[in-house]
């Protein structure tokens, strides 16, 4: 059994992964997207992976899709579309990165499926994103702007009613020339936390709660991880999330509410080293075993010519 390992950096992660997958008697070969290409005259099936010769694996594992230009990101999601079509189980694969990656989408399919979520608003119009920005200040509201294929709590601003002052939005070049934006949801107790909830095959697993120092509270920018009881409406409303993603495996961040919990992202490369920190199982283990045990089961054998 092999399995690639879609990567484009090697570390904790793909280690965690490969020993997982030795475990059950597997071997995990990390390749990046820049390097695979399709090529018609290589193979019958007509992609290039490297490591795997003229042979396909026999699954995938998305770690991580380097950025780059519209046309090279274009290319490493169709590796990723032709490996699901020829019959490879990947894990998430393309469609699920691509909804997930999308934070427009994501709060759309979330609204579609009824899933609790902050409203949210993607606005090419600067004047119509800027009288929507008004519009909300005027009614108490803070709205965060986001990049829309951002990660890791950078690059966001608060806009509107923030801290008592009307703050209007800024240019959009550095946004991609879009204004994505999101009401803020003030935190109901100090210091403010998120929760990060990791779902796997449909079912969550393990989660944590994130206690940032302001207002942002994703590990990369300083919160601290501390356990989470996996309680009942905050583990529903994480698969529902998933689901309506259609995600193999998701992290989901949900922040507290007035009403109940409220889904703000969905992470379909979720990293899970700070999650790794507070959870008494190893991680890569369970994603490897839904992989082998559910989605591999599952795929279709892979189509030949």
């Amino acid at each position: 059994m092999r399995v690639a390992l879609l990567t484009d950096e090697t570390g904790w992660h793909t280690r965690q992964l490969q020993a997982a997958l030795r475990a059950r008697g597997a071997e995990g070969r990390c390749v990046d997207l820049e390097d695979c290409r399709i090529d018609t005259t290589v193979a019958w099936h007509g992609l290039a992976i490297p490591g795997f010769g003229r042979e396909l694996p026999d699954a995938a594992i998305v770690r991580g899709i380097a950025g780059g230009s519209f046309e090279q990101v274009t290319k490493r999601l169709a590796v990723l579309h032709a490996l699901r079509e020829l019959g490879v189980a990947v894990y998430n694969d393309a469609r699920a990165i691509e909804r997930s990656v999308d934070k427009a989408t994501t709060s759309w399919l979330l609204h579609a499926a009824n899933v609790p979520t902050p409203p949210a608003w993607a606005i090419e119009s600067p004047a119509q994103a800027q009288r929507l920005v008004t519009r909300e200040s005027a009614a108490g509201h803070a709205l965060v702007l986001k990049p829309l294929f951002g990660s890791q709590g950078k690059g966001l601003r608060r806009v509107g009613l923030v801290d008592g002052e009307h703050v209007p939005l800024p240019a959009l070049q550095d946004f991609g020339a879009l204004a994505y934006l999101q009401r803020f949801v003030p935190a109901l107790q100090s210091p403010g936390f998120d929760w990060r909830v990791l779902v796997v095959g449909g079912r969550a697993l393990t989660a944590m709660k994130r206690i940032g120092r302001g207002w942002i509270h994703n590990v990369k920018q300083g919160a601290r991880c501390v356990a989470q009881p996996l309680d009942a409406p905050l583990a529903s409303i994480a698969e529902r999330a998933a689901a309506a993603l259609r995600m193999d495996y998701a992290g989901v961040d949900l922040i507290p509410a007035p009403h109940g919990p409220q889904v703000l992202e969905v992470n379909g490369v979720a990293a899970w080293q700070g999650l790794q920190r507070v959870t008494p199982f190893p991680i890569a283990r369970a994603l490897v075993d839904d992989l082998l045990d559910r989605k591999l089961a599952s795929a279709a054998p892979a189509r030949r010519a």
